[in-house]
């Protein structure tokens, strides 16, 4: 696997590509709200140890960032992934086999983009609100699209994850990762420490790994081995299928014993 540095075209950023290959699929990876593409190594590190070429401009990290401006570089990356031999000039990426995908506020500027150029899939992992709003434009999107969503905040006001997958024209599906957070795969997170966010979820990262890679596969190689993850009727361990159509039920508070007793006492 090899690493580079998207700033000597031009683009601040990253790509990771296996050694060598001609026509390979790429990713382009929007970073969530308060982090950079530093963030998410891990996960660019396993698509290209798939042999999936994954890059992620490092923009916009400040506290007020410019979606529409993220949205840009991911489009300016995907030029670069498309229009230049990559490593010692082994490596080359298949206009085809294009795919958009982020996480949270990345996650709807890859929204975003898609709205501007057409790819093959579009990977939408804990999305969250942006400006502009990503649910008008993906109801004028017709590449398929994988959204995921944490069961812990699938439905909070930070979470556009279900209009997101009701909106969008192409075919979609949205799973729930089972007891996953929206910014559990954030790797480091020293910076969104004080703003009191959660610890890195090994769990959540592992399975949010599989499932991307799994659709990328499936999707941009149509391989049949990896078919599951793009169907929407599939059952995959740890996830739940969600239709954004079908009313959501709202968990009621439960009493405690304590509390039982002292309602009855009244």
């Amino acid at each position: 696997m090899l690493r580079g540095n998207l700033a000597i075209a031009g683009q601040p950023g990253v790509v990771y590509t296996p050694e060598s290959g001609l026509s390979l699929p790429a990713v382009v990876f929007g970073h969530g709200w308060l982090t950079g593409a530093a963030n998410y190594r891990e996960l660019l590190e396993h698509l290209a140890s798939w042999g999936i070429v994954a890059a992620a401009p490092d923009t916009e990290r400040g506290p007020i960032p410019s979606h529409l401006d993220l949205a840009t570089d991911l489009l300016t990356t995907l030029d670069i992934c498309t229009g230049v031999r990559l490593g010692d000039g082994t490596i080359s990426v298949h206009p085809d086999r294009l795919a958009l995908a982020g996480h949270g506020m990345g996650a709807g500027a890859a929204v975003i983009a898609a709205a501007q150029r057409r790819v093959a899939a579009v990977i939408a992992l804990f999305p969250a609100p942006t400006a502009p709003a990503a649910e008008p434009l993906a109801a004028d999107i017709d590449a398929p699209a994988l959204i995921l969503a944490g069961s812990t905040d699938i439905d909070a006001v930070s979470s556009n994850a279900v209009p997101l997958a009701s909106a969008w024209y192409g075919p979609t599906i949205l799973r729930q990762i089972d007891g996953a957070s929206h910014n559990g795969i954030v790797e480091g997170r020293r910076t969104l420490a004080a703003f009191g966010v959660g610890k890195h979820e090994a769990k959540t990262s592992r399975t949010t790994r599989a499932l991307l890679t799994g659709y990328l596969l499936a999707t941009l190689l149509a391989d049949e081995t990896y078919a599951p993850f793009a169907d929407p009727e599939a059952a995959i361990p740890h996830t739940t299928l969600i239709d954004p159509d079908l009313p959501r039920e709202k968990e009621h508070p439960k009493l405690t014993v304590g509390q039982a007793a002292k309602l009855l006492r009244k």
